[in-house]
Parts: C-alpha cells; sequence; structure tokens
C-alpha cells in the first residue's frame, strides 16, 4: 500500500469523509433516542419519533415538499425505486424510461414485464447521456401511466431537462418518477415546479448521511400498493395496512440513528446551499478533465468539456483495462476509484464502452484541487507505461 495521502473519488457510490455533525448527530442518538419511533409514548420513543419527522422536514425544505408526510423512508435509493415502480404499475402499463438507467429502474422493470405483462420502452439518449425531451414524447401511447427519468447519469454525469420533461408528463397525463441517487443534495429539485410525482433519493451520497438511509417523496395524488406489510405503530387492530401517510409505506422500526445523522447530513447541505456545492463540484470536473483530456490515449465519457454535469469523470485509457488501471491508482497511488460497469449497462452501450468498462473517477464536497490534479498525474504515469 502507498504511503501517499488517501484521495477519495468515488462519492458517486457513496460521498466520504462524512461532516463531523453527521457522525455526533449519529452517536447521539444512538445514546440518546435508540427507542422505537412511533411505538410507544415514552420519552425515549417520542424523541425517536421526532428525529424522524425533523428529517423529513429537512428533506421536505431542501426539494420543496410541502407536505413531510409524504415522503417514505427507505434503505437506499433501489429499496425506494422497487416501492415506486412496483406499487404504481399495473399489468398491461406502458412504462417509458431511457438508456442511462440505473439497474435499479431496469431490472424491476424487466421484472414486471416477465411476471405481469407490462410494455417497456427505454428512449435512447446520445452517446454523452443527453436526452432530447421530443423523443419522449414520441414514445408516449394511450397506455402510457409512467416515465423513469435518471436525474443524472452515474456512469456519464449528463443532467436531464426535468423541468421540461415533468411539463411534458403532466401534460399528457403520464407519472414522473425520478431517480435522484447523483443528483439529491448536488442539483436543485423542485418536486412541484419541475413536476415530479415521485422522487426516490439516497441519504448516503450528496446528502451526506449514513449508509442505510434514503427515501421516496409521493405526491399526494399518488397512491401506491404498499410492498411491504407489518407493524406501524398506528391502526394496529386493522388487518390491512394503514392508510396514513407515512405508515401506510413504513413498516417495522426505522433506522433512527441513520436519519438523525441524515438530517444533519442535508442541514449541512443547506448551510452550504446547493447551488455552492454544484459549482465547486462543476470546477473540479472541469479541471479535472482538462487534464486527463491532455494525456494521449485517453477518452473522457459524458458532456464536453465546458458543459453542464455532475461531479463524476468516467474514462478509458487506451491498452489498459479499466480494472487494471484502478488497481493500479488504489494499490500504488492511495486513491480510490470504481471500475467496471456501474451497474448501468444500457448507458455503457450508448458510450460504446460495453466491451471494456469504464474507469469512473467522483469528487465530493470536500474534494480538493490537489486530489483532481493527483488523479490526473497518476492517469498519466500509468499510461506512459502502457504506450508502445
Amino acid at each position: 500500500m502507498s504511503e501517499k495521502p488517501y484521495i477519495y473519488l468515488d462519492h458517486a457510490a457513496t460521498s466520504w469523509p462524512k461532516p463531523q455533525v453527521v457522525i455526533e448527530a449519529v452517536q447521539h442518538a444512538m445514546i440518546h433516542d435508540s427507542a422505537n419511533p412511533g411505538r410507544g409514548s415514552h420519552q425515549m420513543a417520542v424523541r425517536a419519533s421526532r428525529v424522524l419527522f425533523d428529517t423529513r422536514k429537512q428533506l421536505s425544505k431542501l426539494f420543496r415538499i410541502k407536505n413531510p408526510n409524504d415522503i417514505a423512508f427507505a434503505a437506499n435509493t433501489t429499496a425506494a425505486l422497487n416501492m415506486a415502480i412496483k406499487g404504481y404499475v399495473k399489468p398491461g402499463d406502458h412504462v417509458i424510461s431511457t438508456s442511462v438507467e440505473h439497474n435499479s429502474v431496469r431490472r424491476p422493470l424487466e421484472f414486471l414485464k416477465q411476471t405481469i405483462g407490462i410494455e417497456v420502452t427505454y428512449v435512447d439518449t446520445d452517446e454523452n447521456g443527453v436526452m432530447a425531451v421530443d423523443q419522449i414524447a414520441a414514445a408516449i401511447t394511450a397506455r402510457t401511466t409512467l416515465l423513469i427519468v435518471n436525474h443524472s447519469s452515474n456512469l456519464l454525469g449528463s443532467i436531464m431537462p426535468l423541468a421540461s420533461i415533468g411539463e411534458l408528463a403532466r401534460s399528457k397525463g403520464v407519472k414522473l418518477l425520478v431517480d435522484a441517487a447523483q443528483s439529491a443534495g448536488i442539483l436543485e429539485l423542485d418536486v412541484e415546479g419541475m413536476g415530479i410525482d415521485m422522487l426516490a433519493f439516497p441519504g448516503h451520497k450528496g446528502l451526506l448521511g449514513p449508509q442505510g438511509t434514503g427515501g421516496l417523496y409521493i405526491h399526494p395524488n399518488v397512491d401506491l400498493v404498499p410492498q411491504l406489510h407489518g407493524g406501524t405503530g398506528s391502526q394496529s387492530e386493522a388487518p390491512e395496512q394503514p392508510s396514513v401517510r407515512p405508515d401506510r409505506y413504513e413498516a417495522g422500526t426505522q433506522n433512527t440513528p441513520g436519519l438523525a445523522g441524515l438530517k444533519a447530513g442535508v442541514q449541512f447541505v443547506l448551510n452550504e446551499t446547493v447551488k455552492n456545492i454544484h459549482t465547486k463540484e462543476w470546477s473540479l470536473t472541469q479541471r479535472m478533465m482538462e487534464g486527463l483530456l491532455a494525456i494521449d490515449g485517453v477518452k473522457v465519457l459524458g458532456p464536453k468539456l465546458g458543459e453542464e454535469r455532475t461531479g463524476i469523470v468516467s474514462l478509458v485509457a487506451e491498452g489498459i483495462d479499466p480494472s487494471e488501471m484502478s488497481y493500479i491508482l488504489d494499490q500504488h497511488y492511495n486513491i480510490a476509484v470504481r471500475a467496471g460497469y456501474h451497474c448501468t449497462p444500457l448507458a455503457h452501450v450508448r458510450a460504446g464502452t460495453m466491451q471494456t468498462g469504464a474507469v469512473r473517477a467522483s469528487v465530493g464536497c470536500f474534494t480538493t484541487e490537489a486530489e483532481a490534479d493527483a488523479l490526473v498525474d497518476a492517469v498519466r504515469e500509468i499510461r506512459k507505461q502502457y504506450a508502445f
């Protein structure tokens, strides 16, 4: 292992390090508020319930949600997307998605396609992951009930025009589900202004919270078939899952310490502002891209230099397997990146990298210019060793 300082460039998977306030909030909840929320009237249970509600309030402020109880907590974005897709789509429905979706969208859709006979259309983006709204409009049919879009590709960093897509969906009477895995806390999100009916988000990425946290915003006009049934602490005498939100979608004991950490992470983001975080991350990606593009034999995927993107820079280098490059970066340079297919094979097809995969470097709000430069220098050195 290299003695060089550890450089973490895998924020698209999980942000690290966490703000100190997040760590302290988790610890405080573990010590003082670890009873079951909503399951008792004693002091500790009431405090635990307050943690969950306060977290919903902070998330509502960030996403401009009117009623905090329209947020259902989930273990991660994958769980939230499954809750939305399997809870809304019915036999015979037509669903539209895109060619840059994560497997957390594609696999539930393919499962429903095989089991209940839905129809799915994946609308192509260009090779950089950029979507034309008129292509979505052309795919809508009389049976289309749901449109699912990835706000930002976890491979390409491209950003979807959500406001225009939301306007289209509303005009056609189609519900819009947004995967905000790479945008929550990094790009502005306004569920009402953007016409978003459901928003799936992680707590452990741009919101800077612990792993095992996330959730789904569900518009008050949308009712989902609950995917989890069990204890809620409300309407316990009834054999059916309660109708009241958020209990309808939150059976079982919630992750109170994790959600306390998420609340602190969201507060941190609100204080820093999403705009400032995105501006910093975009500046770092431009610096990184400029350096990488100057290296012979290196190709950077996604939007071109100077164009909008999130903090993701994926690359391929001629003559070097991405997994080997990732290993060398980790073992010899102490730089953490991710190689492979990033659970988004359709995006690799569009980018032309399905045969090889790619190396993905992703920055966060604590990444420095020196760390971005260190990656560029390391790739340059590795590329020299493989240049023939």
